[in-house]
């Protein structure tokens, strides 16, 4: 099979033919339609990750939507034929889905939306799986929460706000001017981030009372300021939290830090069949309208796959970048 290798850091991917996997028990074997891109997979491209990087040279890919072309032992809960989407691979020792097939672990698929192509299903995994732990699982988002989203219009941000959404919140997002109009459609409030202080937008929209939940997809001095934006005993979900800050503030208000690692699963096996039930559950989401993901209109096949993780690196992107594989 066809597959694209990264052999060296930061040079380019190369063509290879390698053998095709055969699946072992408790997995399936897939033919990859569609691959999505993430900031992540570009950043072990090029620099490497000290949490998920694998040894080279080493085929990268996080997210996929595909068909399944066979099942191992033990497999249930899919057959040959089924239409797949999932986080499945392109960390450590788990072959990504720059490639034309991948065995994967059957407990971190579910069966793609059936109102979504390939593409669009592809573009789902990683950040629907980041948004819904961090705000669901982890923050415990209800009706009549005030929600902030940080960067809301971006891969995990707009997955964050509608999520909120549907759970009955009421929610605001940090945004761009130019990416206004994107929150405004999943029915949350815009706040420019470049001329809003922290004070002056909790004071309009929560009275001086602070944000229920804080949902920080930036890090930095974002994180920094949803410490100074939460209400007490508030909750902030980040799944940026890598650098150094002073918690005072946030501690001050008794609030509570929770970090969203979503690779975990798929690197120690822990968690992997509750990836699967929220894929599952998106799904229902999704197929009643409630739910949908923002791609970038630029098409990408495996031969242009260089110029897609260019495309995530640079920001020139508007939604998820995706590479059409078949």
């Amino acid at each position: 099979m066809r597959a694209l290798l990264t052999t060296t850091y930061e040079s380019d991917f190369v063509s290879t033919e390698i053998e095709k996997p055969t699946p072992k028990q408790g997995e399936v074997l897939i033919k990859i339609h569609a691959s999505g891109v993430n900031p992540i997979d570009n950043k072990v491209r090029i620099v490497g990750s000290p949490y998920a990087s694998p040894v080279l040279p080493a085929v990268l890919g996080t997210d996929l939507a595909g068909v399944v072309e066979a099942v191992g032992k033990n497999v249930t809960d899919f057959k040959v034929g089924d239409e797949v989407y999932g986080l499945a691979g392109g960390v450590l020792g788990l072959q990504g889905t720059l490639a034309e097939y991948t065995a994967v672990d059957a407990d971190l698929l579910a069966i793609k939306p059936k109102n979504l192509s390939m593409k669009e299903a592809a573009a789902v995994p990683l950040v629907l799986l980041t948004a819904w732990e961090g705000l669901i699982d982890r923050a415990k988002v209800k009706k009549g929460d005030q929600v902030l989203v940080h960067a809301g219009a971006g891969g995990v941000g707009h997955m964050v706000v509608q999520l909120a959404r549907i759970f009955g919140a009421d929610v605001y997002a940090t945004v761009s001017p130019q990416k206004a109009a994107i929150v405004e459609s999943y029915g949350a409030t815009p706040i420019d981030y470049k001329t809003a202080k922290v004070e002056d937008y909790v004071k309009q929209f929560t009275g001086g009372k602070g944000f229920d939940i804080i949902y920080d997809t930036v890090g930095g001095q974002s994180l920094d300021d949803s410490f100074a934006a939460i209400r007490h005993y508030g909750q902030i979900a980040s799944c940026y939290a890598f650098g150094t800050h002073v918690l005072a503030t946030g501690s001050l208000r008794s609030a509570s830090l929770h970090g969203v690692f979503v690779l975990h699963p798929m690197i120690s096996g822990e968690g992997r069949k509750h990836h699967g039930d929220i894929l599952k559950e998106a799904a229902k989401f999704i197929e009643e309208g409630k739910l949908k993901p923002l791609i970038d209109p630029r098409n990408f096949t495996l031969d242009a796959a260089m110029e897609a993780h260019k495309a995530v690196s640079d920001s020139s992107s508007v939604g998820k970048i995706v590479v059409d594989i078949v």
